[in-house]
């Protein structure tokens, strides 16, 4: 039997059966657990899968489809190495914030950087707009809209507490299967609850000490919107760290540097040091934005191997 894996919780998946449309609980075949050895989650919310009934209430996850695209992140548990978030996706959408919590242009560069790596078409979906009580946040709000959307990612900006431009935000999510992801305590509970009113996703509160939210969802699971398509819902994270990145190929994700990298003396330009290196003096012009670049650097940084001499 054929199915779509709608909900992941460590220990178990629900599939939405093809033919049926029924949901079954299943626990995953051993082979695929050593399959994914360096992989937390063998089976993601999104996969395809094939389903045996070993009789009674004994469903068991056989196989995995190939996927058409996926999108993974650092797990957090030290003896694996990765962490699949979502698979077969139409599209990314980072939830992120200014303000109660701020989320850093490092996290969402990393983010936008990870999606372009596995091929996921992304956006960013800027929330609590109700809460830019001042001309410097609000004019925050606009240079990063200006940023990402000079780069080529859409940008909705919204409020799930006033319902000012969920609208927008469920036009472009519509017909498609999108992931939502970002940081604890940007809202993104509260954004499903008014995309998916049946949901009652909890709601959590924001740590008042430390600025950061708590995090409320603990395991993935896809939501159908009454609008067509589906949003996958995911736990929130605190750090976004890359993977399996070549360090040849990290500018190949930050698409304003690789487009001017054309323009580079060498054709292994690693843009932290050589003389006629076009990005390091499009940095310098101002037109590829310092923070774009200093994320760039962030991912070079993390791998141990990736010594460079830093440009600034």
């Amino acid at each position: 039997m054929k199915g779509l894996v709608i909900k992941n919780t460590g220990s178990w998946v629900t599939v939405r059966l093809e033919d049926s449309h029924e949901e079954v609980n299943c626990k995953m075949r051993g082979v695929l657990r050593l399959k994914g050895l360096r992989c937390t989650n063998p089976v993601a919310v999104g996969d395809i899968v094939q389903v045996e009934d070993k009789g009674g209430d004994a469903l068991v996850v056989a196989s995995i489809e190939p996927r058409r695209n996926y999108i993974i992140r650092r797990a957090s548990n030290l003896s694996k190495e990765f962490q699949i978030i979502a698979a077969n996706l139409d599209q990314a959408v980072l939830v992120a914030t200014l303000i109660n919590p701020e989320t850093s242009t490092t996290f969402i560069d990393r983010f936008l950087a990870t999606a372009e790596a596995y091929q996921v078409p992304a956006m960013l979906a800027f929330n609590k707009i109700d809460l830019l009580d001042s001309p410097e946040l609000r004019q925050q709000l606009d240079d990063l809209k200006a940023l990402y959307e000079g780069i080529g990612y859409p940008v909705t900006v919204l409020s799930a507490q006033t319902g000012e431009g969920v609208d927008s935000l469920r036009e472009r999510l519509s017909g498609k299967m999108s992931l939502l992801s970002g940081n604890s305590g940007v809202g993104k509970s509260s954004i499903i609850n008014l995309l998916v009113p049946d949901a009652q996703v909890r709601v959590g509160d924001v740590s008042q000490a430390h600025h950061k939210g708590m995090h409320t969802t603990t395991f993935s699971e896809l939501l159908d919107l009454p609008s067509g398509g589906s949003i996958i819902d995911t736990p929130g994270v605190k750090a976004f760290g890359t993977i399996d990145f070549e360090r040849a190929q990290v500018s190949h994700y930050f698409p304003e540097i690789f487009r001017i990298s054309d323009d580079c003396r060498f054709n292994n330009c690693t843009h932290t040091h050589e003389p006629g290196c076009a990005v390091l003096q499009a940095v310098k012009n101002g037109d590829i934005v310092y923070s774009r670049f200093m994320s760039y650097l962030s991912i070079l940084d993390e791998d141990p191997n990736n010594k460079y001499r830093k440009p600034f």
